[in-house]
Formats: structure tokens, sequence, C-alpha cells
């Protein structure tokens, strides 16, 4: 079933429908399959491993073999800031984010309900992923972006998967206004955040996770957080495997933002249910410059009952922890994505996060997402002549020790 988070009215699987009717909140699908862990064995490591926790019809699944990402050991940053640190890299799904999870679950489900055409409003990772989905399906798609807002990576991948693409005079809060009214209008069927279907795929990041260390949880899992379904998405998947009796503990759930976009964090610091709406949100991080994030009370639901934290961090922040995520591991990732790590970082300066702990910071898209901003955070490449004297004078005149 499908049920509100704020009344608790509850609607049947097959309705099309994205807010509650009584109260207006936001909508959660109820799932409780009784199974044992040990039915995933042997399963081909995708997210549809744990397909009796999706609520969509097996038969009709739509996938590009999502899911299955990374869970990477950082041993150089982690012995750098004295913690046990993994890094989950969503940048490995297929169009290099975790939108791919929620796409593959909200698209079989559009399947499902005989939808002809599908539509998003987005920053750009939801419309690359929603586009390549669509074409799989064979579905008309419609994206809404707002203008000069979003990554050149982002925008080339919707663009080339197919999907209509209309730049919206505004900011993404409005370009979602106007999809959803589409969506109300029965011109599309939505595939924002706000359709709880998207959620039940991302939370299958949480599943990987407890499976991959062992059927346990870490001490904390940090990510970045912009309309904020994806902290709640890994919440509700965790606590689902929990209450199914897969692992004993839960871990504490850390969301970050940035600081021209974080509604969440400040409701969270004055210990409250409600945001304030940020009008004009501004980051370098454009995948989480949302000022309205349409699922705040389920980030803040997830913050306060895992006991969590909230916390905001520049824009110099996020761009050093993404060339500390590159050049010390190996990671490339948009500079969203090392929000995570920016927000540990700070966390542990501030006391708020002890030391040795074990942390799982969620990496949420691929570098080339924006590629763009990694070249300016760079240095130009040296001109050189060539030949060996002027390769040895730029390298300061230096010869090989190998």
């Amino acid at each position: 079933m499908i049920r509100c988070i704020k009344c608790g009215m509850e609607y049947s699987l097959d309705e099309i429908i994205y807010t509650c009717r009584e109260c207006g909140s936001i909508l959660e699908v109820i799932i409780e399959p009784e199974v044992s862990k040990d039915v995933f064995e042997g399963r081909k490591e995708t997210m549809w491993k744990y397909k009796e926790f999706m609520p969509v019809d097996e038969s009709k699944i739509v996938t590009l073999q999502e899911g299955g990402t990374p869970l990477i050991k950082c041993d150089n940053i982690g012995k750098d800031l004295g913690v046990k640190l993994y890094v989950k890299f969503e940048g490995a799904n297929p169009t290099g984010s975790f939108k791919d999870r929620g796409m593959s679950v909200g698209i079989t489900k559009a399947l499902e309900l005989g939808v002809k055409s599908v539509g998003c409003a987005s920053t750009g990772n939801t419309s690359a992923s929603l586009a390549a989905y669509a074409a799989r399906a064979n579905l008309d798609c419609l994206v809404l972006l707002p203008q000069g807002k979003v990554a050149l990576g982002k925008l080339a991948q919707a663009m080339f998967h197919g999907a209509r693409v209309l730049s919206v005079k505004g900011n993404f809060d409005e370009a979602l206004e106007a999809v959803t009214r589409l969506a109300l209008m029965g011109e599309v069927y939505l595939l924002n955040s706000v359709n709880p279907f998207r959620l039940e795929g991302q939370k299958s990041i949480g599943f990987e996770i407890v499976d991959e260390l062992g059927w346990r949880s870490p001490d904390r899992i940090i990510l970045p957080v912009g309309n904020a379904g994806n902290i709640s998405a890994i919440w509700k998947g965790i606590s689902e495997f929990y209450q199914a009796g897969f692992i004993d503990e839960r871990p504490m759930m850390v969301g970050i933002q940035a600081e021209g976009a974080s509604p969440i964090v400040k409701a969270f610091k004055k210990g409250e249910m409600e945001i304030e709406v940020v009008e004009n949100p501004e980051t370098v991080a454009t995948a989480i410059r949302i000022g309205a994030p349409v699922s705040y009370r389920k980030a803040l639901r997830a913050i306060y009952e895992s006991e969590g934290l909230a916390e905001s961090v520049s824009d110099e922040e996020i761009l050093e922890a993404q060339k500390l995520l590159a050049r010390r591991e190996g990671i490339g990732v948009e500079p969203a994505s090392a929000a995570s790590i920016a927000g540990l970082i700070r966390l542990l300066d501030e006391g708020e996060i002890d030391r040795g702990e074990e942390i799982v910071c969620i990496a949420t898209g691929h570098l080339l997402k924006d590629p763009d901003t990694a070249i300016r955070a760079c240095e130009e490449p040296v001109e050189v002549e060539a030949d060996i004297s002027s390769l040895l004078e730029v390298m300061g005149g230096k010869t090989s020790s190998m």
C-alpha cells in the first residue's frame, strides 16, 4: 500500500498519486516481505538482487543493470582523518549517478500503470537517468531544466537519450512546480522524488551497504542532500532489513547541504520538522542546488529517528574535498558527491563525529557529470617541446629513480 507520512491515509499501489488527498503531505510505499536473507545468495550483483523488497511486477522490470556499485575502502583519507572510511561510489551506475536505481523502479511502475509519457524537473542527474530509462521502456520523456543551471555532462545525456528538453526561465523549484502541474493534468507521469516509487529503488543503496559489510551497519552514513529523497530512502531500506531481522543495529544518518542551499540543516539545528524555503539557492554543487526540497519531512524524520546530524559546507570545502577524494583515493566524483567528504571533515573538526568510527560516505555522481567545474579547479597543462631536455627542465632536471 501507499501511506501518507503525516496523517496516515492509505492508498492503493495502483493509484497514480503523488501527495496525500487529505492533508497534502508526501507518501511512502509500505512493503513487508517475509523472506530469509538466504534468498539473495548467488544472485547477480544488481539492485534487483533484492527484488522481494521492490513493490513492482517482476515480469515488467526495466533495467540497465543498475546497482551493485562498489563500496570502496579509503585507507589513505581514513588514516588521515582517524576513521574507518568507505565510499559507496554511485557514479558506477549506468548513467553515472544513484538516480538510476529509482528510475528503474519508477519506469517499471509506469509500465504497470499503462502510462505513455513520463516527465521530471531536474538539476541534471534525474533528467539524464529518466531519459535513458524512458528510452529503454519506449516511453515519451519530457524534462524541465532550470536555464543555465545544469552541468554540461548531464544536459548532454538527457538530450542524447532523446528526451524533449525544455529550459525553464527559473530555478529548479519553479521547474518542479511547473512539471507537477502537468502531471496533475495527466499529461505526464511524474518521476521526481515526490513519487514514492522512485525512493523504493534508491533504498537499495542501504541494502547493499549492510550486505557488503557482512550484514551489519556502519556507525554512520553520510550523504549529500538536495531534494532530500536519498537520505530517507537509504534509511527506509536499512530499516526494512532491520525489521526483517537481517541486521541488529541501524546507523546514524548524516545529511550534508551546501551553505547556499541548506533549509534542512537550518531546520535541524532548530530542532524543527518544517523548513524555511531558500528562494534563490546557489552553490557550485549543482545537483544539490535546491531551496525547497520536496522530501524534507522524510529526510528530517530519518535524521531524528537515527539520532543523526545535518550540516552545511561551503563551496570551497566541497571543491577541496572533491580534489582530496580524487588525488588521495583515485575516486572521481561531481561536486555534490564530495559534500559528504567535506561534511565528514567539518564534523570531525567540530567534535560531532568521533575518531575511530566506521563511516560510509555516499558519492552520488561521477566526475564527468560536471567536467567544466573539474577543469576550472585544476591548473592548465604546461606546454613543452617534445624533446628530453625540455621535459627534464620542466620536471626540475630530475631523472626517474625507477
